[in-house]
């Protein structure tokens, strides 16, 4: 998921959106942020698994933790970023699903 997210070369306003244009903090690589700030990325990107062939995907909160959220002091979002990532995984596998 990793690689994909850069390969889409997402600024730091995409990181952002307009709930953290005001973030003291970069935000850009903060990639499980995208399950808030840019649903539509991560729900393409999980249909491109899909259209694989895939029969399962995983959710985009490979780093969203207290510790990994720590720098860029996030910590508070972890569970907001797992429930919406556990989202989007389900909403795209339900679109699949046969």
């Amino acid at each position: 998921m990793g690689s994909l997210i850069q390969q889409q070369r997402l600024s730091d306003a995409d990181f952002r959106s307009d709930r953290f244009a005001e973030w003291p903090r970069d935000l850009k690589g903060n990639n499980d942020l995208l399950s808030l700030t840019r649903p539509d990325v991560i729900k393409q990107l999980h249909a491109l698994y899909f259209d694989a062939d895939a029969d399962i995907i995983s959710t985009n909160s490979f780093t969203a933790n207290a510790p990994s959220l720590a720098d860029y002091g996030m910590e508070e979002f972890a569970l907001e970023l797992n429930l919406a990532s556990a989202r989007i995984a389900r909403e795209v596998a339900d679109i699949y699903e046969s």
